[in-house]
């Protein structure tokens, strides 16, 4: 028997909006780490990696547009009884880890990461663009029945990673350059300003000066 292929598309890769507005529970599930091979670009290889999973929850629900864009609609239509479309949000959440290194000390480590995060449905690439600049919510194109929740979950985690990871605590002490200062934590301290410390001309000077007779 061949081994299962972790990149095989499954159920939940893709997800029926409209279907899941009429689940009043959403949706939830798991995603494999190894299927989101962005997060793993050029990323450290940890034990467990390839049992790590990301946990995701998916809520769809139709809203009526706020007044001002009802408003708006209808003035661009010509009369106060256009019809309006509702509005078709998700909610997004999702928690794992990734591997990261540690810019601080260059050891992998496990970065815990969050999201949660509402988006809002437009037709197309054009609506999206017309409304990006003057809208506060998260936009995404819905061109079909389906949306790719797989890779939505991959880039909000791409976005909730940190842009400079590192350790709450690193591991082991860093090694000290030269002039550096062992702090009381066991971590180099932030070296001396150059403000603080003796001018060679001057202790010179007073040198010579203490030779006089």
């Amino acid at each position: 028997m061949s081994a299962p292929n972790p990149h095989a598309a499954e159920p939940h890769d893709w997800i029926d909006v409209d279907a899941l507005t009429r689940r009043g529970d959403g949706l939830s599930g798991v995603f494999a780490l190894i299927r989101l091979p962005r997060v793993l670009a050029d990323a450290p290889d940890l034990p467990g990696q390839a049992q790590e999973a990301v946990r995701w929850r998916v809520h769809a629900e139709w809203r009526d547009p706020p007044p001002a864009v009802a408003a708006a609609v209808r003035a661009l239509a010509g009369g106060r009884r256009a019809a309006v479309p509702r509005q078709l949000w998700l909610h997004l959440q999702a928690e794992g880890r990734v591997p990261l290194v540690c810019q601080r000390c260059l050891e992998p480590y496990w970065q815990p990461v969050m999201v949660d995060r509402w988006f809002r449905f437009v037709a197309n690439e054009a609506a999206a663009e017309a409304e990006d600049e003057t809208c506060e919510e998260d936009l995404l194109v819905l061109d079909g029945p389906r949306y790719p929740l797989l890779e939505l979950v991959e880039e909000e985690l791409l976005l909730a990673a940190p842009l400079v990871p590192l350790h709450e605590v690193c591991p082991r002490p860093l090694p000290l350059a030269v002039g550096d200062v062992l702090g009381a934590d066991g971590q180099a301290a932030a070296p001396a300003s150059p403000a603080s410390r003796p001018n060679p001309f001057e202790v010179l000077a007073t040198l010579k000066a203490g030779r006089r007779p």
